[in-house]
């Protein structure tokens, strides 16, 4: 009682949980290391200790109030959670800065430390000693068995904590990256993997193995086949509550098991040991291991065959059933293997890496001069070129010459040499503007979206401009350069619904505004199925003095795709030129829209 009391008053030094300006990220390597390093330095030691107050409170507790129901508190601490987990993007971030939240933050831990210290005094008083020389197991042990958990009990303890976790992470991966990118769905499944926790904790009456088996084996076959039936899985109205579902099955399944072989209140600290090391370890092997080892989302397919093979440890008792789990775990392997055939075979390259997976096609079409080459980042299309040498070098996808970058690059050619930056690489496709004497500066923070646009598509080589490349956060290297003068700044960093704050925020905004000219054009892309950010990009435009107007693009062309694109000029006789004045319209302001800082965002507010 006395170290953990000690351990809380001195992580009162890491407060405010603010990061300090000097852990800015450099360059374009992988930053994991880098982040991880970030959350210790901030947040290591209160997340430490808030993690095993739980655990350590309910030992106190079951030494004291002998015959508590100790491990209902596991499930009230979850509960917890899951509240705080939804609370936060919908009632604290939307109306607090960043700076208010971390000192708000502070001030409740500050309580929290004090009822800690209250509850290890109020223990201390009220613990009834044992008679000198009785073994701690003469201690009344209600519920669970007193014996002493062998070495096959930690190691189940451990995969089932493990693959619970895996599959939160694979499954949030897969429905954000691979079948949707929709707003807060990442959401959805951190909220069934903690109710499922709730549920199986609070009491027995939840899980019952005979009730749960069948859905699970029937979810975990299905989840795995649709991997490679893209009818299935790819369909947002099947895949969601598919995976969805399977989630919380599986992890009723997984977390109620946990929960049959809990031990002794006298053994609870170790096995909360093996759920927070097994949770660690499941989530570490998807976040860290997997873009490493694997060259695409595969991690999902292999967690079900894993989750089938633990069935098989944990059914062993019931032949049968044990010999139904491993022949699942089988069916789950094939359709792995059938996954990675078809991606193999369809894709000309797929390459993964911290920031996704990337891959390379071609689409023969029946007429050949429109086939092409496309590049695709998880379920997100970033760019493709015709196949045909003497279509090369057209504009294609987003980036039309009726689109609002191409209008805004036509209109801003004069007599002399352009220079043109370019925040997002995809495929190069606007290298395909250059002419001889222009200057296009692309700014790229993925190594490997670079590699794929040299070597699968020409728009880069072909391109008649000259042509340089800047690997790393566009933000931070914009900050760090001399003013460049472009003409035209194309800001097309946003994917779906992965919108870097930071591009978009008044500082952002700021750094834009001193890179350009005084006649130069930024041309936001702002085509997006679930967010509107036109009326953010025109209100970042009004707070720095600037003008902005909205071109949509219906893209009539077999390789071109709608698209809308704020332009925003500190000169509003620059959106009247010739080819923009015919295609701009106004933009109509949100009602109670803030502008975005780096102190302050609201996703809700932009939300179609």
């Amino acid at each position: 009682m006395v170290l953990h009391c000690s351990l809380l008053v001195a992580s009162l030094a890491s407060l405010p949980v603010i990061a300090d300006a000097s852990w800015k990220p450099v360059g374009g390597t992988d930053p994991t290391l880098w982040i991880l390093l970030l959350l210790v330095s901030t947040v290591g030691l209160p997340y430490f200790l808030l993690s095993t107050t739980g655990p350590l409170i309910q030992a106190w507790v079951s030494r004291t109030l002998v015959g508590a129901q100790v491990y209902r508190y596991f499930s009230l601490s979850n509960l917890a959670s899951l509240i705080a987990l939804i609370s936060y993007p919908f009632l604290i971030e939307p109306h607090a800065r960043l700076a208010t939240q971390a000192w708000s933050w502070s001030a409740v831990y500050l309580g929290f430390i004090v009822l800690c210290a209250a509850c290890a005094v109020y223990v201390y008083r009220v613990a009834q000693p044992l008679p000198a020389g009785a073994p701690q197991a003469a201690m009344p042990q209600p519920g669970p068995t007193a014996a002493a958990p062998s070495a096959g009990d930690h190691v189940l303890w451990l995969g089932l904590s493990a693959m619970g976790s895996w599959l939160l992470v694979a499954i949030t991966n897969h429905l954000t990256q691979n079948v949707a990118a929709i707003p807060f769905l990442w959401l959805l499944p951190l909220t069934l993997y903690l109710l499922t926790f709730v549920l199986c904790f609070e009491s027995e009456r939840w899980y019952r193995r005979g009730r749960w088996l069948a859905p699970a084996a029937v979810l975990l076959g299905l989840c795995a086949y649709a991997l490679q039936a893209p009818s299935l899985g790819s369909d947002v109205k099947l895949a969601i509550p598919l995976y969805a579902g399977g989630l919380f099955v599986l992890c009723m399944f997984l977390h109620g098991e946990l929960a049959t072989m809990k031990p002794a209140p006298r053994y609870l600290t170790r096995f909360y040991l093996m759920l927070s090391l097994g949770g660690a370890l499941g989530g570490a092997a998807v976040a860290l291991l997997a873009p490493r080892v694997l060259p695409a989302y595969y991690e999902l397919g292999i967690g079900f065959v894993i989750v089938a093979l633990l069935a098989v440890a944990v059914l062993r008792p019931r032949r049968l059933w044990a010999g139904g789990a491993g022949l699942l775990a089988v069916l789950c392997a094939y359709f792995l293997w059938a996954q990675v055939d078809s991606d193999f075979r369809d894709a000309r390259q797929v390459a993964r890496s911290f920031y996704g997976t990337l891959l390379t096609l071609d689409v023969h079409r029946d007429e050949p001069a429109d086939s092409v080459r496309q590049l695709y980042h998880g379920s997100v299309k970033h760019g493709e070129q015709y196949l045909a040498a003497h279509r090369r070098s057209e504009p294609t996808a987003y980036y039309g010459q009726t689109s609002g970058v191409g209008r805004a690059i036509a209109a801003s050619r004069q007599d002399r040499p352009m220079k043109v930056g370019l925040i997002g690489l995809g495929a190069g496709t606007l290298a395909a503007y250059g002419r001889e004497g222009d200057l296009y500066r692309f700014y790229e923070i993925n190594p490997q979206v670079l590699d794929f646009a040299r070597r699968e598509f020409t728009f880069l080589q072909e391109s008649r401009a000259r042509v340089e490349t800047a690997l790393g956060d566009a933000r931070l290297l914009l900050e760090q350069e001399r003013p460049n003068g472009f003409d035209v700044l194309a800001v097309d960093a946003f994917s779906a619904d992965s919108i870097p704050i930071h591009l978009l925020t008044r500082e952002a905004m700021a750094v834009y505004r001193s890179h350009i000219h005084e006649q130069g054009v930024i041309a936001f892309h702002v085509t997006n199925r679930f967010l509107a950010l036109a009326p953010l990009v025109a209100l970042l435009a009004r707070d720095q003095g600037m003008h902005a107007a909205l071109v949509h693009d219906e893209a009539v062309g077999s390789a071109l795709r709608k698209t809308d694109w704020v332009l925003v000029a500190r000169d509003p006789a620059v959106l009247q030129r010739p080819g923009l004045r015919e295609a701009a319209s106004p933009i109509e302001p949100a009602p109670s829209l803030r502008v975005w800082t780096d102190d302050f965002n609201n996703l809700l507010q932009v939300l179609k």
